[in-house]
Order: structure tokens, then sequence, then C-alpha cells
């Protein structure tokens, strides 16, 4: 339990620190992070730190994919979480 907890941390750390990378680059017309990169971090667990990262950074705000498919995933981890909790602690 305590691993999977630090995996969820970090990755959604992660998440958050790259969408704020990637908007410097951006702006300083750089090599830009892959969106597929974006995608792959937010379905393993980062969406709630991408979604963080969308907010803060105001990065990726536009892309219809990202606003809508970030906070879908981020409840679909929220659910399993509750779901896995309810199976195996209660």
């Amino acid at each position: 339990m305590v691993y999977a907890a630090l995996f969820y941390l970090v990755v959604n750390a992660w998440l958050f620190i790259l969408m704020g990378v990637d908007k410097k680059r951006s702006r300083l017309e750089q090599w830009r992070v892959p969106e597929k990169h974006l995608w792959l971090l937010a379905w393993i667990g980062g969406a709630l730190g991408g979604m963080l990262g969308m907010k803060v950074f105001r990065h990726k705000t536009k892309h219809k994919a990202f606003a809508a498919g970030f906070p879908l995933l981020a409840a679909a981890h929220a659910l399993l979480i509750g779901w896995l909790y309810m199976r195996f602690y209660t």
C-alpha cells in the first residue's frame, strides 16, 4: 500500500513538473515534450498532477482532449482507488 501511494505521488508530481517544463519550452520555441509522454503519465496515475499543471501553468487548456481527458482520468483513478480500498481494507 505504501509503495502504491508513493508511486501515485511521484507520477503526479512528475507530470505536474513536466507540464511546467513543456510550457516554458513552448514560450522559448524549444524542443517540446511529446504529447504521448504526457498521456502515458496521465494514464498510469498522474492525471491529477496533469490537471493541476494545466491550471497553474495555463498549459494545454485549449486542447479539448487534455481539458476533458485529464479530469476524466483523474475521476477514474479516484474511483479505482476507492474501490480497491473498500475491497481490500474494510
